[in-house]
């Protein structure tokens, strides 16, 4: 497996498949804004040439100055193989290069899964009532760097 910037093609695929990727409806979190504007820090993990993860996040100014990791998409079938962990790994490097003082992560209460992953990763959990508006909460991870 490789990682790689995203580009415009991959963005079109993932507008088409991440709903099959998550079970649901989905396609709205894939903004245009997070390719067209926010989108240089966005990575693909390829297996032998076929996109198998991704990564949209960006920077935000802060203070404190924050990579903030807004989607992942992980193929059904290469889930728990490390493809998220490498997307992060590499998201990490180039805000560390962007003297980012921190990361960010949202998730939605009782996704255990990107909980435990988040935790394993050295991220510290909150969950947040009313975070994203009123009976809205949210898990709010984030990683001191």
């Amino acid at each position: 497996m490789r990682t790689r910037p995203l580009g415009k093609a991959d963005f079109n695929h993932i507008v088409q498949l991440i709903d099959r990727w998550w079970g649901g409806p989905t396609t709205a979190l894939a903004h245009p804004i997070m390719f067209y504007e926010l989108g240089s820090l966005a990575r693909v993990v390829e297996h032998e040439g076929a996109m198998v993860g991704f990564l949209l996040g960006f920077i935000a100014p802060g203070p404190p100055k924050t990579g903030y990791v807004h989607l992942v998409g992980i193929h059904p079938d290469f889930r728990r193989r490390g493809v998220g962990k490498m997307l992060y790994e590499t998201f990490e490097e180039d805000c560390r290069e962007a003297a980012c003082a921190r990361l960010k992560s949202i998730g939605t209460t009782g996704n255990e899964g990107s909980i435990a992953f988040h935790k394993a990763n050295g991220y510290s959990i909150h969950f947040v009532e009313d975070y994203a508006g009123p009976a809205r909460p949210r898990v709010v991870f984030v990683k001191d760097l």
